[in-house]
């Protein structure tokens, strides 16, 4: 089978782009509109792009046409962020703050979780969450009705027993984050791994 994505197609880009280019990592995205209200969203448009500096990307799209989500548009105000992992821990937690709140309410108001204050940006994180990634953005890209954030990594805050301090390596026992599968509703969890070492 084949697609033209650009014009016969167009409409099922969508569809056809995220059931195929799977597993995709989760972005849990923490901002602050201009009362301090945090604002929590997940994004499986997303990935780190290069260490030097250290850069990530997600792609919060419109609302509808022309009208950013919340995310974005906090970006836009303070060019602060922060990026949660997501492993089977926050899954659920993740998952409720992909719903529609008006502007200005806060997505984590009931889940009971702990934020702490940021190090390097004013956005706080989420103490749960196995990951975090302090950024800045350095530049937004709007292509078509796509909105493709960049932002440099400050800090990393990262869950006891994760990471080996010295080595700086995954325990990949202690570390199972879940992917955005095909939508609308299927996820991975990297429970299942094997290795292949690569060629010299």
């Amino acid at each position: 089978m084949t697609f033209d994505l650009i014009e016969k197609d167009s409409a099922d880009a969508y569809k056809i782009l995220a059931s195929l280019v799977t597993p995709r990592p989760i972005a849990w995205v923490t901002t602050l509109d201009a009362q301090g209200v945090v604002n929590a969203a997940p994004f499986s448009f997303f990935n780190v792009f290069g260490s030097k500096p250290p850069l990530v990307a997600f792609a919060p799209g419109d609302r509808e046409a022309g009208v950013p989500k919340d995310t974005a548009r906090n970006i836009r105000q303070n060019g602060e962020f922060v990026i949660h992992l997501v492993d089977a821990s926050v899954a659920a937690a993740m998952n409720s703050t992909a719903a529609s709140l008006p502007y200005g309410e806060s997505e984590l108001d009931q889940l009971g979780l702990n934020l702490a204050a940021g190090e390097s940006v004013s956005v706080p994180w989420i103490r749960e969450a196995p990951a975090a990634l302090e950024c800045r953005q350095h530049s937004t890209i709007e292509i078509g009705s796509n909105r493709v954030v960049l932002g440099i990594v400050q800090r990393v805050h990262v869950r006891e027993g994760v990471l080996d301090p010295k080595t700086k390596r995954i325990d990949v026992s202690a570390y199972q984050p879940i992917g955005r599968m095909a939508s609308p509703s299927w996820y991975c969890q990297t429970d299942s791994l094997f290795e292949m070492q690569r060629p010299k």
